[in-house]
């Protein structure tokens, strides 16, 4: 069982269990986590959150993002500078309309995250652009699920 430098579950999910936790799923939760989709901009429920806590997938649960490394791109999407541990974001080459970015998925689920791009502020450099349709919020305080 390969377990990330924070101490969580990354074994890859079988199919039929993504198609049990995304049973429930609008479509177009559907469209962008399972289909590599994009929400609209500034339409997220994510994008002006302002309370401590962490992103997690929606899918599987898996902390991505801590809120103190979140900042306003401007972009109408939520971004962070840092995942919460490398080991929990994959990121895959992106060769779709008509360009060359870097699409970023949970390393568990395959759930499609958002892109990283190269134009974010210190210490990284990196803007992790994601759609909140992706994601849920676990408030500070709260008990991180354990949903895999």
């Amino acid at each position: 069982m390969p377990i990330s430098r924070s101490g969580f579950d990354v074994t890859p999910l079988a199919s039929p269990r993504i198609s049990e936790l995304a049973s429930d799923f609008t479509p177009e939760e559907k469209h962008v986590i399972l289909h590599q989709g994009t929400e609209r901009p500034f339409c997220g429920v994510f994008l002006d959150n302002k309370q401590d806590g962490v992103y997690t997938c929606r899918l599987c649960a898996l902390p991505l993002f801590e809120s103190s490394a979140k900042f306003e791109s401007g972009t109408g999407w939520p971004s962070f500078f840092r995942p919460f541990d490398p080991d929990h974001v994959k990121e895959i080459t992106d060769r779709t309309h008509g360009m060359a970015r870097v699409e970023i998925r949970c390393a568990r689920c395959d759930a499609h995250l958002g892109h990283v791009f190269d134009d974010g502020p210190p210490p990284t450099g990196q803007r992790h652009c994601l759609n909140s349709i992706s994601l849920a919020f676990v408030a500070k305080g709260e008990p991180l699920p354990l949903r895999s």
